[in-house]
């Protein structure tokens, strides 16, 4: 997306019209969550401008882009004592998979969203067994995973995944990752669930989602189950 981002984040390059991101944010209100915080970094003033009067929303800013454990990390006073749904803000799904992925935190200190795909090198192969997740291992050489299941890019965390947080050690990507503290989680015998995503769901990663992206949502009762 280098070329495409040269002066704007990536959320929010558009998608019919309207930033990935502003899809994304009708989508968790229609899923019913009405607090809502976006974690920015680069160029930041243009996502608080653009949102700044979407009723619900609140900003706080990763100033050291240092990885995705520190940006949850920055949700805490947030969060508060209560569970909450984390996102990545390239990531488009219905909202029923949202409410679902909560649905399913009972008996769980996290759960994970999850879609099947060929092959999960390009995100967090997901390692699963019964009703739990026991692994995940984050951007897997090509060709390696023993899994077809991929972290869809959305969680329901309780409150505990933040002490996981503070501890993640920098990765050989040379970030602090979530993942990590998912894997922390697991290490201490915490239960972690998972949701397999039946529906739609695009990871707009590259230039070419942006077309997939359109196509779906013209049309999404049509987009692969």
């Amino acid at each position: 997306m280098q070329t495409l981002t040269a002066g704007v984040p990536k959320p929010m390059l558009e998608v019919r019209n309207k930033p990935i991101l502003a899809h994304l944010i009708i989508n968790l209100k229609t899923a019913g969550l009405r607090h809502i915080l976006i974690v920015t970094g680069y160029c930041a003033e243009q996502i608080e401008a653009y949102f700044v009067r979407e009723p619900g929303v609140s900003f706080c800013r990763q100033e050291v882009p240092d990885g995705t454990a520190r940006a949850a990390e920055l949700a805490r006073d947030f969060a508060r004592e209560e569970p909450f749904l984390l996102t990545y803000g390239d990531i488009l799904v219905a909202p029923e998979a949202y409410r679902e992925t909560a649905n399913r935190m009972d008996g769980f200190e996290a759960v994970l969203a999850v879609k099947y795909v060929d092959d999960p090198y390009q995100g967090a192969a997901v390692y699963i067994e019964g009703d739990r997740v026991n692994d995940i291992i984050e951007k897997p050489p090509r060709g390696t995973s023993a899994t077809h299941w991929n972290s869809a890019g959305f969680y329901c965390f309780r409150p505990s995944i933040f002490e996981q947080l503070a501890g993640v050690s920098v990765s050989p990507r040379g970030e602090y990752e979530l993942t990590d503290g998912i894997r922390t989680l697991l290490a201490k015998g915490l239960p972690v669930g998972y949701y397999p995503i039946p529906g739609w769901w695009r990871d707009v990663g590259r230039p070419e989602d942006l077309a997939a992206a359109e196509q779906m949502l013209a049309f999404p009762d049509a987009s692969p189950r």
